[in-house]
């Protein structure tokens, strides 16, 4: 239950926090679209903590660009919804709240989507048995708080965040389903943003341990050639098919695909 392999989450959380607290030090709420409360925060801080799995399992990159993308779209679709449904009811869909509730259900659609629950328990309305009677109640699963605090979240700041909420949904539920453009889907930010090694040092860490190995295998096959002095010719040759034999070893420890590449680099 901690921040452990999620960087983007830890940096999002922390962010909102502390850009709540610094609008309430420096009295700059009037130049926001939300009343920041530390009700609608905690409850923002709450909802992307408990969605951290999903960048556990995508990995920092594709998460912090799926952060990324579905913040620049439920940034222009809210207001466009409510640009249509501000003529049946201009009282209520005149203000568009600003925050991250929109990015929140985009995450949360691929938590419901990628995430199994655990284990379901029933919250019974009939009697207990041994009884005859049907059960009546409600099913829910190790996930349902997580929905819930979602949903709260959605009607705080009601019609605008339900909303909101609801773009992000779609957006993210489009995502998944490849209903985007493939550009935007298969977009990913630079790996050092997110403190992710290029496959670069990995090719130069590679051809460096080869040439290590190579560099023993050499010595090793020098110092027995100079122990075994006065050993005729098929000594030697036993010294050679050592050789050999090291070399493979150096071979089968690496996997097909990096000796395809080498050979690959060998021959350019």
């Amino acid at each position: 239950m901690t921040f452990t392999n999620t960087p983007v989450t830890r940096l999002v959380v922390l962010g909102l926090v502390s850009a709540s607290i610094g609008a309430s030090l420096l009295d700059m709420k009037h130049y926001t679209y939300i009343l920041i409360s530390p009700h609608l925060v905690l409850f923002a801080a709450m909802s992307l903590y408990n969605l951290r799995t999903v960048e556990r399992m995508w990995g920092s990159r594709k998460y912090a660009s799926f952060l990324v993308v579905t913040s620049l779209i439920t940034s222009i679709v809210p207001p466009a919804l409510m640009v249509v449904l501000r003529p049946l009811a201009p009282s209520l869909f005149n203000y568009m709240p600003a925050g991250l509730t929109p990015v929140i259900f985009a995450v949360l659609a691929q938590f419901h989507a990628m995430v199994p629950h655990m284990y379901k328990y029933r919250i019974a309305t009939s009697s207990a048995p041994p009884t005859t009677e049907p059960f009546t109640g409600l099913t829910l699963s190790d996930k349902s708080y997580q929905y819930a605090l979602a949903l709260h979240l959605s009607l705080l700041q009601w019609p605008g965040s339900l909303v909101g909420a609801a773009a992000g949904w779609v957006v993210g539920q489009a995502w998944r389903g490849g209903l985007l453009p493939a550009a935007l889907v298969t977009w990913r930010l630079p790996g050092w943003m997110v403190g992710v090694k290029t496959q670069r040092s990995g090719a130069e860490f590679e051809q460096l341990r080869r040439r290590l190995e190579g560099e023993n295998a050499t010595a090793t096959g020098a110092g027995a050639a100079g122990v075994s002095t006065g050993v005729d010719a098929g000594g030697s040759g036993g010294g050679e098919q050592q050789r050999q034999q090291q070399q493979q070893d150096g071979d089968r420890r690496r996997t097909m695909g990096q000796q395809i590449v080498d050979q690959f680099r060998e021959a350019l």
